[in-house]
């Protein structure tokens, strides 16, 4: 048992202070890397911006067909012109992904629960690194469940696949699972995000919550926001907004955008908050604008 006695709640996080080891490239986190690492995140990330909007489309993988995903193949080349990077499965993408798309590839490779089991945090690694390869995945993601019963497998599933990306030049996504039994406080997420990023992923995938900045400044990787349950669009709008003021360097939207009645025009409204600075009101109005056009 960790002696736990005397330690004391993080304070002081400087969130007004610029990230310290940057040096000459944008991604937080990725100077010291190799330039096989970093000509992947400059794949997700934008040069310009430094920021990415992800599309996920991996909830098949325990979900089944999700309403709004019934056929892939119909809805993800839509979305395209309004993306930088596809989160996905190997099979998705093979079957349903034209291979000349032109953007970035977020390679889902951890498995093994569905909406059948009480408990989805046991998970192994599904996909070996000679396929990540074969994909040519610009980061593989892999599911942690830092809190629940399945920690220590998910921990073990990110090492190994951290240990792989390390060897071919290919980056980790650690995402970091919310359950039943796991809070959403920033006390969680302070707790979760940092012990990922640790464990040595080069990008983290996480809720926005309160205190999010904080979060963001004790977090030496960048942040992409998971987008969650479907909100009024709207609310997810301003959801995107409230991230990347708080210093995330993106979102990765699923369900926000392939349930919306408007998935193309909501995709590009969120693309010109994440890359052109548009405020949420702003974005709104220009939703609405395109959704009358």
């Amino acid at each position: 048992m960790a002696d736990k006695d005397g330690l004391k709640i993080a304070k002081n996080y400087s969130v007004d202070v610029e990230f310290a080891n940057q040096g000459s490239f944008y991604v937080k986190g990725a100077n010291n890397l190799d330039w096989g690492m970093k000509k992947h995140l400059s794949n997700i990330f934008s040069p310009k911006s430094g920021n990415t909007v992800m599309f996920a489309f991996d909830h098949g993988y325990f979900m089944g067909a999700t309403a709004g995903l019934e056929r892939l193949d119909l809805v993800i080349p839509e979305l395209l012109p309004h993306v930088d990077c596809l989160m996905g499965t190997r099979g998705a993408l093979r079957s349903s992904v034209a291979p000349d798309n032109g953007k970035a590839i977020a390679l889902r490779v951890t498995s093994g629960s569905s909406m059948l089991n009480d408990d989805l945090s046991h998970e192994v690694v599904a996909v070996d690194i000679e396929d990540a390869i074969r994909m040519n995945a610009d980061c593989m993601a892999v599911q942690t469940f830092i809190g629940a019963e399945g920690q220590l497998s998910s921990i073990d599933n990110l090492s190994r696949v951290v240990n792989a990306g390390m060897r071919y030049s290919i980056p980790t996504m650690g995402v970091v699972a919310v359950g039943k039994d796991m809070e959403r406080t920033d006390r969680f997420f302070k707790l979760a995000t940092r012990i990922v990023a640790e464990m040595g992923v080069q990008i983290i995938k996480t809720y926005y919550c309160d205190k999010f900045e904080e979060i963001v400044a004790a977090c030496p990787v960048p942040i992409v926001v998971a987008g969650g349950k479907k909100l009024p669009e709207r609310e997810a709008l301003t959801l995107a907004y409230r991230s990347i003021q708080g210093g995330a360097r993106g979102l990765d939207m699923g369900r926000n955008i392939f349930q919306s009645e408007n998935g193309p025009q909501m995709a590009e409204a969120i693309s010109k908050i994440v890359h052109e600075g548009f405020t949420d009101d702003l974005a709104w109005e220009f939703f609405q604008d395109a959704t009358k056009a």
